[in-house]
């Protein structure tokens, strides 16, 4: 038998694919795959589902924050608060059916205190 690989999650065709935009994202996340999983879980499902709807745990950054430069285009960056009363923050920009993970804080950013 092959090596034993681990199966990903499939989405269904309306949700949302994630990928990490940079490597801080991609370290943030495992961090916070170690510290707060069930909580990474719920927002995994949020992400790939509704990224974009406005609650209090997820909604567009404001002023200079507001906006991200990915490949030559401007995208408006999201926040997504893993739980309601934690420091973790992950931000994160929608282009057409992709979720861009871009910066994935294990404490509050300095930038949005």
């Amino acid at each position: 038998m092959a090596k034993e690989s681990k199966v990903e999650r499939p989405t269904k065709k309306s949700e949302y694919d994630l990928r990490f935009a940079s490597v801080q994202a991609k370290r943030g996340w495992i961090d916070l795959r170690a510290t707060i999983r069930n909580a990474l879980t719920d927002s995994w499902d949020f992400l790939t589902q509704t990224p974009q709807v406005m609650t209090p745990t997820n909604y567009p950054l404001r002023g200079e924050l507001g906006l991200v430069s990915h490949q030559g285009s401007t995208h408006e960056r999201w926040q997504h608060k893993p739980t309601l009363k934690g420091d973790a923050r992950i931000w994160f920009f929608v282009v057409d059916q992709v979720v861009y993970l871009e910066q994935v804080h294990t404490h509050h950013p300095n930038e949005t205190k």
